[in-house]
């Protein structure tokens, strides 16, 4: 359903009298709310309208936790399941727990205990791991600068980016890439990207560095 500018009042006033009339759902977050919602207020373009919760279910939007648009307490499995769908898709933007907290309508020190609670760490160390493996993946696909890898990937400190990268995977960036020979074969309308560890011990070969 299209927003008109009366709907969008509504949702922008926080109007309390359309609650169970009208349902709004955000595209960027895929979470839906009642127009009384306090949650930080959307663009007006990722606004969808719906007129039954159950509508905006089918089209793959989840219950905002903070305003439970169906009467239904949300759980933390969910939230947690929605916190790494927003860490997956938007790695590469500035993701504070405040900024998590804001766009997931929770509060950011609940929002980390629980996720901390359910998966053993914390969203901002899940959000390091996804940047780096996406880092990784950046690496062995060409030769882009290291500091243009670490800020696509949404770490903007490049020193920092190397430190962490070199603790998770052993090497620092360079180290990594060079470690690695390239193959490509293209066997019909697929192309099979073969990686292979050189044939040396790489402990040994970076020893010094370590």
């Amino acid at each position: 359903m299209e927003i008109t500018d009366e709907t969008w009042e509504i949702i922008k006033n926080n109007d309390k009298n359309f609650d169970n009339k009208l349902w709004y759902g955000v595209a960027t977050t895929k979470i839906f709310c009642r127009p009384s919602c306090v949650s930080r207020l959307p663009k007006r373009e990722n606004v969808s309208i719906f007129q039954a919760a159950e509508q905006a279910l089918e089209e793959g939007y989840r219950p905002c936790k903070r305003c439970r648009p169906m009467d239904k307490i949300i759980p933390n499995e969910v939230w947690v399941e929605e916190i790494d769908l927003l860490l997956k898709n938007h790695y590469d933007e500035d993701l504070s727990l405040e900024e998590l907290g804001q766009r997931l309508h929770g509060s950011s020190s609940y929002l980390r205990h629980i996720y901390k609670k359910i998966k053993g760490l914390t969203p901002q160390q899940e959000l390091t791991r996804i940047r780096l493996e996406q880092a990784r993946i950046r690496l062995l696909k060409g030769n882009e600068a290291i500091s243009e890898i670490a800020r696509d990937v949404g770490m903007m400190n490049t020193p920092y980016f190397i430190k962490s990268f070199k603790k998770r995977y052993g090497l620092a960036p360079n180290q990594y890439r060079k470690a690695y020979i390239y193959k490509f074969q293209k066997i019909g309308e697929k192309t099979l990207i073969f990686l292979s560890l050189k044939l040396l011990n790489l402990s040994q070969t970076f020893g010094q560095y370590f």
